[in-house]
């Protein structure tokens, strides 16, 4: 297999415009595919009339330690295609075969997991100057050599006695990688890094937000944000990671940073109950070459629910109002659909896409909302039914635009979320665990079947063309669940989206009208691209069930398909290779032991769970996710094999830590007693999820 060196400046180039390509290959190198990651390919091979052919050409499986959430998007850059999977290990394959040419695994600690409050996942790899950089959950971004995939150099981007983690993609910009990090709730003050791509020295560093006036600010962006904070917010870290969404733009020279929400995420809690909280849940656009502060957009001010602007953004050019206007369009977590000027940040529309609760709208001119006055449940006290719901409307799963069809495809979520404060004056910081300031004891499922059918009733999701002019639905797909795969779309006038029942799908652009299917034997939430080698048309998605919602919220998710696979699948027209599906396995027999703890000891297990186990095992233990559904799991029966697995550390190597200093045995045995009830509750009633 031949290399050929791309420099970053040369695929910023090739990749800034929508052309049509005739070559005979196309590579995908880019995140986005193009420099305002669109996720549009101009490649028409495969059409609506012929999408009906469309045959596995070839599939390649992870070597993951275990069957977790699959996010990436691969690249493919000279036929060789670079795909990472869970636990932020990369493959290199042959884009014709799918033959493997290379692995490399991180091998860090996997008690690590417990610090990724949404699955040890990763969101792909970037390319340039031969070397494909990977961001690491422990913090590490790592340069490959991209055709032996040994590392080249490696750095660790964030403090190592902070709960950081990685798992976006990092991002080219001309000579640099630049790489942000998770963990808001975990008592981190977020930011973004670049890089050198040739040597991994550091380049500069934004803070999203600002640190402890005490020790100055690092630049007069800080100093004016540090203005919008009240309280002693530095002490519990503030939040602001920046931990997935970038794009840089090659015309204007402003690399676009979409800041996540608040830690803890009550602004009483946080800020003192006061102020906007600069740059929380906004988008900064800065200075490549230097980090330098240019301007800031802010969806939602003082933020309290959880609501980031970390989704995906999209760059374009638009006639508004008969003027061309350069934009960035983003749909983020809090329901408005935002087109903005991307020269200046100013303000063009706001609609909701999906039902909104916590605003009234949007300032025609400024875009600030106009905030209901019940949801700002930290200074009522009282409960917020809160839509959407920390998910999102849309959550990481990037959207793709079409400028033929004018429209942005995206995937559309509507659950509700019961937003609970607890006293101000009770909340301990916790630096090993989660911390929303919320009262984990009231803000879980209610556990009455009959609510809880209720409550999965308001719940759905959709694929959603919208038309970012008209500022409307053209048309919309439901889905049978809220939580499903990323988009592409192609000229040929093609959307591609993989779903939650396992089913990877083409849609008619401008219709909606599914034209094909075929099942992938597992849930798929990342994103499908499509290239061409030798002057074939293939398009690829990575299939693997998993991500925050599978985790921890299993009551949205009944139809979903439960992860049974981890790997690339390719199609062509014309495919034959065979797919083999995993079979349908049993669910694991319910055998629970009696429950037979008193009222007061499965109450403080309750509160217990939810506030050490329910991210990874799910609200009131009800999971669709990569890990052990515990009502089903024989280990309850043992108490001192529960304890081995909570307190020694049984099963680390997997992702599940030891709680030894955070728990004692007695509050094991309280959690234990709690599950048992949940497994009984579950065996009294099997329709139950």
């Amino acid at each position: 297999m031949k290399f050929k060196a791309v420099s970053a400046a040369m695929l910023v180039v090739a990749l800034a415009s929508c052309a049509p390509r005739k070559a005979a290959n196309v590579d995908w190198a880019l995140h986005g595919h193009d420099a305002g990651e669109k996720r549009f390919s101009e490649l028409g091979e495969i059409t609506p009339a012929n999408v009906g052919q469309l045959g596995v050409a070839w599939y390649a499986d992870f070597d993951a330690r275990s069957l977790r959430g699959v996010e990436g998007t691969p690249l493919v850059v000279d036929g060789v295609m670079y795909a990472s999977g869970p636990w932020s290990k990369v493959i290199a394959l042959d884009a014709q075969s799918g033959k493997k040419l290379w692995e490399y695994d991180p091998q860090f600690d996997g008690a690590i997991a417990r610090r990724a409050c949404c699955d040890v996942v990763n969101r792909g790899v970037a390319y340039a100057d031969g070397k494909v950089f990977v961001g690491v959950l422990d913090g590490r971004l790592v340069a490959l050599d991209a055709k032996t995939g040994k590392p080249v150099w490696t750095v660790q981007t964030t403090d190592t006695t902070k709960s950081y983690t990685v798992t976006g993609a990092p991002r080219i910009v001309k000579d640099k990688v630049v790489i942000g990090n998770g963990g808001a709730e975990y008592g981190v003050r977020g930011y973004v890094t670049a890089y050198d791509v040739a040597t991994g020295k550091q380049a500069w560093r934004f803070y999203t937000i600002p640190g402890d006036p005490r020790k100055g600010f690092e630049n007069d962006a800080m100093a004016m944000a540090a203005k919008s904070w009240s309280g002693e917010w530095w002490k519990y870290g503030g939040g602001g990671t920046a931990w997935d969404s970038m794009v840089y733009d090659p015309e204007l020279d402003l690399l676009y940073i979409g800041v996540g929400n608040g830690g803890p995420w009550d602004r009483a809690v946080r800020s003192a109950g006061k102020g906007d909280n600069l740059f929380l849940s906004s988008i900064v656009a800065v200075r490549p070459s230097t980090g330098e502060y240019v301007w800031h957009f802010q969806e939602v001010p003082g933020d309290e629910w959880d609501y980031t602007a970390t989704q995906h953004m999209i760059l374009a050019d638009l006639e508004i109002d008969g003027k061309p206007r350069k934009v960035l369009m983003q749909a983020p977590k809090n329901g408005f659909f935002y087109v903005l000027d991307r020269t200046n940040g100013a303000f063009i529309s706001g609609t909701p896409y999906v039902p909104v609760t916590w605003a009234k709208g949007l300032d025609p001119k400024t875009g600030r909302p106009d905030i209901v006055p019940e949801a700002r449940y930290s200074g009522t006290g009282k409960p917020f039914l809160g839509m959407p719901s920390p998910a999102g409307g849309h959550g990481w799963q990037p959207m793709s635009y079409n400028p033929k069809t004018g429209l942005v495809y995206l995937p559309t979520a509507e659950i509700p979320y019961g937003y609970i404060s607890g006293k101000t004056e009770d909340f301990r910081f916790d630096p090993r665990g989660w911390n929303t300031g919320q009262d984990p004891g009231k803000t879980a499922m209610p556990e009455d079947p009959a609510i809880r059918r209720q409550i999965r009733g308001m719940m759905g999701g959709a694929l959603v063309a919208w038309d970012p002019k008209a500022r409307k639905r053209v048309w919309s797909v439901p889905m049978p669940m809220p939580w499903n795969g990323g988009v592409l779309s192609t000229a040929s006038g093609l959307v591609f989206q993989g779903n939650g029942t396992g089913d990877f799908a083409a849609y008619d652009a401008t219709s909606g009208k599914k034209l094909w299917a075929m099942p992938m034997g597992s849930g798929i939430v990342a994103p499908p691209i499509t290239y061409s080698v030798a002057g074939v048309q293939y398009v690829s998605v990575a299939v693997g069930w998993g991500g925050i919602l599978p985790l921890n919220m299993g009551e949205a998710l009944q139809a979903s398909v439960k992860p049974k696979v981890n790997r690339v699948v390719t199609f062509r027209l014309g495919g034959k290779a065979p797919l083999p599906l995993p079979p349908r396995e049993a669910e694991a027999p319910l055998a629970p032991p009696p429950s037979t703890a008193s009222a007061a000891t499965i109450e403080q297990g309750r509160v217990l769970y939810h506030v050490r186990c329910w991210m990874c095992h799910g609200d009131t233990v009800v999971n669709h996710g990569g890990v052990p559904d515990l009502r089903r799991s024989m280990v309850i029966a043992d108490a001192a094999a529960f304890r081995g697995f909570v307190l020694e550390g049984a099963a680390e190597p997997l992702g599940m830590p030891s709680f030894s200093k955070d728990l004692k045995p007695d509050e094991v045995e309280a959690i234990r007693a709690y599950v048992i009830k949940r497994a009984n509750d579950l065996k009294a009633d099997p329709k139950m999820p």
